[in-house]
């Protein structure tokens, strides 16, 4: 539940199918029969005109189907908060390896959606994972997820979409909701959300005692 709250959400295939129309042409021919001259002289006149066939077609393009790549997210997937990057106090990452794209919606105050694959975290034992197109349209496709930090790692104990609920009981949806629109559910001090109960001394204080390990010491 990045950024918001502690601690870091499918698709459907789109089909469109294309009608073809056929017009036929119209066809007609018109003669003349013979006609009497004056006297014993007599002249036959035949007249035949015919018209050609056309036949027009449009070609019907098979329907088209995208394929949405599905955002795998594992225990693997959550770092220790000094190895993401931070921002005004919340720390983000891309588990598909676009930080840039999340960091230029992190960092806009104006707000903005942020790309799939997103992760959003304040506290080590909660994260919000934005996840592939269609997965949750009630949380803007953010995956919701409750974490146990350890020396050994991450443990993922919840995770869900609109029926993530937290370790106290609360929804995790229903609290990032309250945010502006233009933030996609991204709850900072401005943002529209309630406050939070702890200053911001406890925070930084939860922030810096990750127990994960570092990515330079597993190297």
């Amino acid at each position: 539940m990045r950024a918001s709250l502690p601690t870091p959400p499918s698709g459907p295939s789109l089909a469109v199918v294309a009608i073809a129309a056929l017009l036929l042409f119209g066809c007609g021919d018109d003669s003349a029969g013979p006609a009497d001259a004056p006297s014993s002289t007599s002249t036959t006149t035949s007249s035949t005109t015919s018209s050609s066939t056309t036949v027009s077609s449009t070609t019907v393009s098979p329907p088209t189907t995208v394929e949405i790549e599905p955002v795998v997210v594992n225990e693997d997937s959550f770092l220790n908060l000094a190895d993401m990057t931070a921002v005004r106090g919340f720390f983000v990452d891309n588990v598909l390896g676009d930080l840039d794209a999340t960091l230029a919606v992190a960092e806009n105050t104006e707000g903005g959606i942020y790309p799939a694959g997103s992760v959003v975290q304040l506290f080590p034992g909660e994260a919000m994972v934005k996840r592939e197109a269609g997965f949750s349209p009630a949380t803007n496709d953010w995956e919701f997820f409750e974490l146990v930090p350890s020396a050994a790692g991450t443990e993922i104990r919840v995770r869900g979409g609109a029926e993530a609920v937290n370790q106290f009981g609360g929804s995790c949806a229903d609290c990032h909701q309250a945010a502006d629109p233009k933030f996609d559910l991204i709850c900072e001090q401005d943002h529209g959300c309630e406050p939070l109960p702890i200053g911001r001394d406890l925070i930084e204080l939860a922030q810096q005692t990750d127990p994960r390990p570092r990515l330079d010491a597993a190297s």
